[in-house]
């Protein structure tokens, strides 16, 4: 291109021409609505938006507020007379006004209420709030409201002594400087987020007020007890603002109020006419255009449900075309643009560099090309553009989801550990998208409520099978997260193989080994035409108890499966037993023995002492483990109907078989056919040793293992085979010498991962 010198006419024809370019490209938006059309967008100074609204028609069920115009300003109020000072969408939450709980006795069972509707999806917010308790020597419990008669509480905290708070002549007061740090005042977390709790006052003193005691509270002193759920941020510094407050508005007979946070969403099912999932790029997103669904689990195990706007949009998503696009070009302090010249695009922006003109050849050339490309925008560019955007919007969100679900700390685990490297990587989403076909319906293996399995075929033509959930939630994250984490650690025969994962999608993909001819639950309970064989049964119950130990003392990590049961039980095309599915598995520490989490399992598995006591130990697998063997030899499902009761435990029921002598009348016939009766009561002993309410008093994996190989190998009698599972008799130092290392343990970083991709279970 040939260049020529500038002039000032020359630049200011250019000015001209690079101007009407813009904005032939710039289309004017109109302000982004709050509420719906026709709908009030505030109530005094406080905005309500949409799916809030304060008039019929114009909120979501159960959102729906009350606006008080006769006051000066007006007031919004939530419920019964709650009032609301702010509503955000951004983190969905609302702040409102309080009533705090006031005690006049010494002891106290009541209860406090946010004033929330029945049925609107709003709670307390466990993030944002503590339960707060003023006066001394009290114990005080914040528990759901159903429970405070049962004793269980969820939150509790003590204040002691009365050091902070002094007489004034006229009033006690609360020393302005002193903190609440459990002298006459105490706080707490809140553990579960609900819209009303039970409250509790225990006075523990047990002595009287005296009146002369300036550090005590006298006894004209109107009230004894106070406490309220509060917002952490107001109350970290207004402790003597709200002492002071309640002491004389109790005083003069008036209410004392306080902020609180509540925490509002929506739910997948009720409110589908909002929630999406869009196909066009395959992520869930809201009724606005340029939105995306943010998934969480709170403490009730509910799915919330909350929406917000892609990254250079701003407004209410719940809202069509509430998301818009944001121009960055008006905001220079945030924006930057120091070496060019801002131009606002869809979503972003771009700097196009200054460049000087110097011949007037050029400008002709410049303007020549730029109405070529205008034209070329005008007919061709919208559609084209278009798809980039979208584009560019999946790769963001990929690369977000990516980071989100722990990838980049999963690449340094991987890139860590030679041993990992080999058997684990990690797949972009184009590949397992071919592998599938586009995850077409004809690939589809299997799958349940929480997801789908399906066929795939990688490039290097190895055959997988491809885990894909169906429900977007927080836990469910985790659970693959950990599921990766165990099972990039573990190189087992008769343990199912994990060949890696897919971190670019909201929910994880796993792809495994590819494992023909389904689960043991089927062969067992199902119509198979085949039915395992007495041998065959044995076998696998072997293999099983293998991967179990390899499992318990001899995979680089240790690990509790947490959900052993035939299902989850896969059988290879000669029969070989491969254990599956560890997203309810938890690592362990080489010095720990057990480690108090949620109760997680399977109806028919579950051990009954880590249901009662959520102390989780290798014997809890033990148990699980026991109900597989009753199945084996009775073909019998864990829980049955019976004739006297619907839904018999067969654990409970097997082991009364075995004590009364009884055991032949729930035997297989099948494997009295094969002449398997001898053996199989063998294994009968050893299921019901594995059944004992008491862990301790289970044997463990290895002795298990060791009695099967007996049974297996015809080595002892029936006498001595029930003689080695008795707990007394059986000693496991061949386990517990046989700490191998299928992998090398890089301690400190797996520990880093599992912690953070496991949440409170």
């Amino acid at each position: 291109m040939v260049l020529f010198a500038s002039t000032p006419s020359t630049k200011a024809k250019l000015g001209t021409i690079v101007a009407a370019l813009e904005l032939s490209l710039i289309v004017t938006i109109l302000a982004a609505p709050v509420a719906l059309p026709g709908c009030p967008e505030a109530c005094g100074n406080i905005t309500v938006p949409y799916p809030f609204g304060i008039r019929q028609g114009c909120s979501r069920p159960g959102f729906n507020l009350t606006c008080d115009e006769t006051r000066h300003p007006p007031k919004l109020f939530l419920g019964h007379g709650v009032e609301v000072d702010a509503i955000s969408l951004a983190d969905g939450t609302m702040r409102v006004q309080s009533k705090i709980v006031i005690v006049t006795t010494r002891d106290f069972n009541g209860s406090w209420s946010s004033g929330i509707m029945p049925n609107a999806t709003i709670s307390v917010s466990t993030e944002h709030n503590v339960f707060a308790v003023l006066r001394s020597n009290v114990i005080a419990h914040l528990a759901p409201s159903y429970n405070v008669s049962e004793q269980l509480y969820n939150s509790t905290c003590a204040a002691l002594c009365d050091d902070y708070i002094y007489w004034t002549g006229t009033v006690w007061a609360w020393d302005r400087d002193a903190p609440c740090s459990g002298v006459a005042c105490c706080h707490t977390t809140i553990a579960s987020g609900l819209p009303a709790y039970g409250v509790q006052f225990k006075d523990f003193s047990q002595k009287s007020y005296p009146v002369s005691d300036e550090v005590a509270f006298r006894e004209d002193t109107p009230f004894s007890f106070a406490a309220a759920i509060v917002d952490s941020n107001w109350f970290s510094g207004n402790v003597g603002l709200m002492f002071n407050n309640t002491y004389n508005n109790v005083h003069h007979g008036e209410v004392t109020v306080v902020p609180t946070v509540l925490d509002w969403w929506l739910e997948p099912r009720r409110d589908d006419d909002i929630l999406f999932l869009d196909p066009n790029i395959s992520i869930w997103r809201c009724i606005s255009l340029n939105s995306v669904v943010n998934f969480v689990n709170n403490d009730v195990r509910k799915v919330q449900s909350r929406c917000s706007c892609l990254d250079g949009y701003e407004g209410n998503p719940y809202i069509v075309n509430g998301c818009q696009d944001i121009d960055e070009c008006q905001q220079p302090d945030v924006y930057s643009c120091v070496h060019g010249t801002c131009i606002n695009m869809p979503g972003t922006y771009r700097c196009l560099s200054k460049k000087s003109i110097i011949s007037l050849p050029g400008l002709i050339t410049v303007i020549a090309i730029s109405a070529g490309l205008g034209l070329l925008f005008s007919v061709l560019g919208a559609a084209k553009i278009t798809k980039k955007l979208k584009q560019q919007r999946a790769k963001k969100l990929r690369q977000k989801f990516f980071k989100k679900n722990h990838g980049l700390l999963l690449q340094q685990l991987i890139s860590s550990n030679k041993d990992i490297a080999e058997r684990t990587r990690i797949f972009s989403w184009e590949e397992l998208e071919q592998a599938t076909n586009k995850f077409d319906n004809n690939r589809i293996l299997g799958g349940g409520g929480h997801g789908t399995v399906y066929k795939g075929i990688l490039s290097d033509q190895r055959v997988v099978a491809i885990k894909k959930a169906k429900i977007v939630v927080q836990r469910k994250i985790d659970q693959f997260i950990n599921e990766v984490v165990i099972l990039s650690q573990t190189n087992h025969r008769n343990v199912v193989k994990l060949f890696g994962c897919c971190l670019e999608t909201e929910v994880p993909l796993l792809v495994y080994e590819f494992i023909s001819n389904g689960t043991l639950s089927f062969h067992l309970h199902g119509q198979s035409e085949n039915p395992l064989t007495w041998t065959d049964r044995l076998r696998i119950a072997l293999e099983t108890a293998r991967a179990i130990v390899y499992l318990h003392s001899a995979a680089s990590i240790s690990v509790y499966h947490r959900d052993i049961k035939c299902a989850n039980i896969l059988l290879a095309d000669t029969l070989t037993a491969k254990v599956s599915d560890f997203g309810a598995s938890r690592s362990i520490a080489i010095d720990e023995t057990g480690i108090l989490t949620a109760v997680q399992g399977t109806y028919g598995y579950l051990d009954p002492e880590y249901y009662y006591t959520s102390r989780l130990t290798e014997k809890s697998d033990v148990y699980s483990f026991g109900v597989i063997l009753a199945e084996l030899v009775t073909r019998v499902t864990p829980v049955f109907s019976s004739h006297s009761s619907e839904g018999t435990s067969l654990a409970s029921h097997f082991v009364s078989i075995i004590r009364d002598n009884r055991f032949l009348d729930i035997l297989d016939t099948q494997i009295f056919e094969e002449g398997g009766t001898e053996d199989a009561t063998v294994v009968a002993r050893i299921a019901e040793a594995c059944l004992s309410l008491k862990g301790e008093e289970r044997p463990t994996m290895r002795q298990v293992e060791i009695s099967l190989e007996d049974v297996k190998s015809s080595k002892v009698h029936h006498n001595s085979q029930t003689t080695r599972v008795s707990q007394d008799a059986l000693t496991d130092q061949s386990c517990k010498g046989n700490k191998v290392g299928e992998g090398t343990r890089l301690y400190s970083l797996e520990k880093e991962f599992i912690q953070s991709s496991e949440i409170p279970r």
